[in-house]
């Protein structure tokens, strides 16, 4: 064998040899320098790659029965389907229960009103002050202000009565206008109580004097709503309603109403007269709201509720208050501070617009016959290191509970629907004691029960007609210490100690 021949055997042999015995050249190559061993694949350029049916092939098993049958059935699955649960849809909205509709509210109907009829007395700056308290005063969830009376006038001489002029020792028209502006940017209305001889004897004067009394306060009424006022209160109601000249004074105050435009309020005050005689007078003079002295002459459990159920269905136009009539202090009613908070329950939780004097919340007690100074010092501690007088520091922090106490009632009654605006049904009443529920539609529902007598009373609710209630329910409120928070009582039998009250709360069930 020749060299030539020995050389191409060789060659045979190393191109025979294992793959795994040959240097990684080609298809693999050394990446990065050849560190680390790591490797880099190299995948052919001419490698087949799948590219799916063409459109011919595509149409030659679309055509087959077995493909047809499936598309049919699946649409049909598909409409099927789809039909099901648009019944499913119809059938859910055909049983669910309707939504009651709203009922139309008022801004006096959204929250309490808030009376200050001595301007110095409350912030000693006049209107001025009362401005610069709004914050304070909008933490309570009040909806309304009522100031006054401030107009002019000497008492019992009605050729001395000007209704555009602000008594100048409470402030100014400029004063009154930047008060007006701020509690507007703060959801809260401004009612002025024009009530024309509030110095003197008798509201409107001699009766003789009510036709050019009226006429005055027409003109006057003009005059404040241009510059934003938001209603007119007077007293004496039932002597003024029964005027000729009445009509034209409520179409002053009332007239060109749209929806459009914020409604003014026209505000009567009557005293001495039973729940019925409201009623009728609701209808006769045609005023947006009476706040009556019925609660204040009334204190037995079975009077109050009867006067709340004759005047239930005029929830919207009845106002409430213990004292209000006469611009006296809750304190001076109810006596004692437990009783102040009961009182605010029963208010802020009955139906009707709550009616409160400046310092109700925090219980202020009048000293004498002038008003009272308010107390500013409920957000104030006492300095580091100060002498602190333990009697004066106790008042305080009782004027704070109760001005807390205040706020969540309150602030609850702005939430729930049931406390807002919902029906009231009467469960159980007494000479000391009175109990009653409030519920609308789907809502959650609440119990008040208050007890402002001496002695422990137990509460039996009994409820009439078709309505229904739990064996149960939770404590949502209570200035009760038997009866905590959150805690569960039975209905059958509450007991409520002496000066305390409770509101219940549970849910809509169907």
């Amino acid at each position: 064998m020749n060299k030539d021949a020995e050389i191409d055997m060789k060659d045979v042999e190393l191109n025979e040899l294992d793959p795994e015995k040959t240097p990684m050249t080609g298809a693999l190559q050394l990446t990065g320098g050849e560190k680390n061993g790591s490797v880099k694949l190299k995948v052919p350029e001419d490698e087949v790659k799948f590219t799916g049916l063409s459109k011919e092939e595509l149409m030659k098993v679309a055509g087959t029965p077995g493909w047809v049958r499936t598309r049919w059935v699946l649409l049909v699955l598909f409409w099927l389907g789809w039909l099901g649960m648009l019944a499913g849809a119809i059938v859910i909205i055909v049983q669910a229960p309707r939504c009651k509709p709203i009922p139309e509210m008022n801004w006096w109907n959204e929250g309490p009103l808030y009376q200050i009829s001595d301007l110095n007395a409350f912030s000693n700056d006049g209107i001025k002050g009362v401005e610069d308290k709004l914050d304070n005063v909008n933490q309570l969830k009040v909806k309304g202000l009522v100031l006054g009376p401030f107009h002019t006038v000497q008492a019992d001489q009605p050729n001395t009565l000007k209704f555009e002029e602000i008594n100048p020792t409470q402030g100014t028209e400029e004063q009154l206008s930047a008060l007006l502006e701020k509690a507007h940017k703060k959801g809260i209305s401004v009612v002025l109580d024009m009530t024309p001889n509030y110095l003197g004897g008798k509201a409107w004067f001699r009766s003789g004097d009510v036709a050019d009394v009226l006429e005055k306060l027409k003109v006057a009424s003009e005059h404040w709503f241009l510059l934003g006022v938001d209603g007119i209160k007077v007293s004496g109601l039932s002597n003024a309603s029964s005027s000729p000249d009445w009509s034209k004074f409520q179409a002053a105050v009332q007239g060109n109403r749209t929806e459009d435009t914020k409604k003014r309020a026209l505000m009567g005050v009557v005293e001495g007269i039973s729940a019925s005689e409201v009623s009728l007078l609701l209808n006769t003079s045609g005023v947006d709201l009476i706040l009556s002295d019925l609660l204040s002459t009334k204190n037995g459990g079975v009077q109050r509720a009867q006067d709340i159920d004759t005047l239930q269905s005029n929830q919207r136009r009845v106002g409430w208050g213990l004292g209000a009539t006469n611009k006296d202090h809750l304190s001076k009613m109810a006596g004692t501070p437990a009783l102040v908070r009961l009182y605010q329950l029963l208010l802020l939780t009955m139906p009707g617009t709550p009616v409160f004097t400046y310092g109700d919340e925090i219980g202020l007690q009048a000293q004498g016959a002038e008003a009272p100074v308010m107390l500013w010092d409920t957000e104030e501690e006492p300095a580091a290191g100060a002498v602190v007088n333990q009697t004066a520091e106790a008042e305080r922090k009782e004027r704070l509970a109760c001005r807390k106490w205040f706020k969540s009632v309150s602030d609850l009654r702005g939430k729930e629907r049931s406390l807002l605006h919902g029906d009231y049904h009467l469960l159980q009443s007494s000479a000391s004691s009175l109990a009653f529920l409030r519920l609308w539609d789907q809502s959650e529902r609440y119990v008040t029960a208050v007890n402002w007598g001496t002695t422990a009373a137990t509460l039996t609710l009994t409820p009439t007609g078709d309505l229904k209630l739990p064996e149960q329910a939770k404590v949502k409120l209570s200035t009760d210490p038997d009866l905590a928070v959150d805690s569960t009582v039975k209905l059958d039998k509450i007991t409520l100690g002496p000066g305390h009250g409770v509101l219940l709360i549970f849910p809509f069930t169907g």
